[in-house]
């Protein structure tokens, strides 16, 4: 079930008005709604990948019970291992299995040696990095001795499986979600009203910012070799704010529609395109992944400890697991690694911690020395992301090709007036908003009431003329 289709715009009224006045008296009772409704989420999309989540709920729960009885150091790591090799097997079937295999075939025909196998007719389940993730860090916190596991079975059924964030995030730790679970919920106004205001925006950023670039950059990149290099580095910047608007506004619909429960979801992305190096790009775009590669990866490698070769290794190990986690394709192994290039010599240097606050905290505007490092950290972003978006290596190199030609000083054969002016507009909001979890979570309380009013309709009316045929998320594929 899509968040920008009639079925959800159904299917929440629903089950907000069972959740608080039908099951409000009972904790229990409210979370098992919330596994029914998340598994009628999920399993709208294809009921049989239901069994995977159910599967993998009962295996971390059970590994979980067994690892707080079990006081043996190699017992424990083996109950780990159990939770890991389970959970990473499926991912690594569902998500990798025709990735290795083909390559696989293709290594022995480069040494002369011919193999014949067969690829698999393997559906992806959408969502399956994400949840194998979130149960996976319970796990190894438990391991760790960092959290209690649960013994309240629903409770840690609804945590796996709670659907505003099921499918494509923020990846929740069990140590803040978990525990939500286990407490009363109380409706509250103010917080209901912050999470609609913050589904609006998200559905703004999905459906007129993501849904329109991503005509232009489906044209631009299927055609490349049709246009000159301003209309191809329009297209790629235009992938930016697609793959921005998408993934970000798909994680504001999800944080506002868990604070219609009485649920608070991590941030998820923190105004990334305002970064003005690398290294505060990467504490700012999909801040769940990122923090989980930091936590559960980089820091038991030794992160930035020791010498400085093990310093480099790990950063490559980080970003390179990081793209393939994206997706099987050495198109998102090249994005990883190119992002390893960029953040290294300021990690080596000593200056990755540069831009712990967000840029002009304090002022309504930028200095110029920010401006132009931001616009140069937009840049290598926007090169990155051409890896990215296109089908493979061969493809992105053509296209990389055509941007460094004389043409580059031509005006675009593509000039979509009306979506460059909303984007403008938009990056005026966000800019506004870049002190605050979500860009409309306070700007548009300062203002009166006719005219906040207003504002929403204008934002709904925009949605809804923009709209186009319902798209669905770039990262359920991932």
């Amino acid at each position: 079930m899509l968040f920008n289709s009639i079925d959800f715009a159904v299917f929440l009224p629903i089950v907000f008005i069972l959740y608080w006045c039908v099951t409000n008296k009972n904790i229990k009772h409210q979370n098992i709604l919330i596994v029914i409704a998340s598994y009628l989420f999920y399993g709208w999309w294809d009921w049989r990948f239901l069994f995977l989540i159910a599967f993998s709920t009962v295996i971390d729960y059970t590994v979980g019970s067994y690892m707080e009885k079990e006081n043996n150091r190699l017992k424990r790591k083996a109950l780990l291992w159990t939770s890991i090799l389970v959970n990473l097997g499926l991912l690594g079937f569902f998500k990798y299995y025709n990735f290795f295999l083909d390559n696989f075939v293709t290594a022995f025909s480069f040494f002369g040696s011919e193999m014949h196998a067969s690829s698999l007719n393997i559906i992806l389940p959408v969502g399956i990095s994400f949840y194998t993730f979130q149960t996976l860090s319970y796990s190894i916190d438990i391991y760790r001795k960092k959290l209690k596991p649960t013994k309240d079975f629903i409770a840690f059924a609804a945590f796996v499986s709670f659907f505003p964030q099921l499918v494509a995030g923020p990846i929740e730790r069990a140590t803040n979600l978990l525990p939500q679970f286990y407490k009363k919920r109380h409706f509250n106004y103010s917080k209901a009203v912050d999470g609609l205001r913050q589904i609006l925006w998200g559905l703004f950023k999905k459906m007129v910012i993501a849904d329109n670039c991503a005509v232009f950059v489906n044209t631009i990149f299927d055609s490349h070799q049709d246009y000159s290099a301003s209309t191809l580095l329009l297209g790629a910047i235009f992938f930016a704010f697609q793959i921005y608007g998408d993934f970000s506004g798909y994680s504001d619909i999800a944080i506002g529609t868990a604070r219609l429960f009485g649920f608070n979801l991590m941030q998820n992305f923190a105004f990334p395109y305002f970064s003005r190096d690398i290294a505060e790009f990467w504490r700012r775009w999909h801040i769940s992944l990122s923090t989980w590669f930091r936590d559960y990866l980089y820091i038991p490698l030794g992160g930035s400890r020791g010498s400085k070769l093990k310093v480099v290794r790990n950063v490559f190990i980080i970003f390179i697991v990081s793209g393939f986690w994206h997706g099987a394709n050495w198109t998102f192994i090249v994005w990883g690694a190119l992002n390893a290039i960029y953040f290294l010599p300021l990690l080596l240097t000593n200056k990755n911690r540069n831009h712990l606050q967000v840029v002009a905290y304090n002022k309504k505007s930028p200095s110029l020395n920010s401006i132009l490092s931001m616009l140069f950290t937009f840049t290598l972003t926007i090169f990155a992301w051409i890896f990215f978006r296109a089908e493979n290596i061969t493809h992105a190199l053509q296209y990389i090709k055509g941007i460094l030609n004389s043409s580059i000083v031509s005006l675009p054969e593509i000039r979509p007036t009306n979506l460059l002016a909303i984007l403008v507009l938009f990056l005026g909001v966000e800019w506004l908003g870049r002190r605050d979890q979500y860009a409309l979570e306070s700007i548009v309380l300062k203002w009166k009431r006719p005219f906040r009013i207003a504002f929403y309709y204008i934002l709904i009316f925009t949605i809804i003329w923009f709209s186009r045929k319902e798209q669905t998320f770039i990262y359920f594929q991932f």
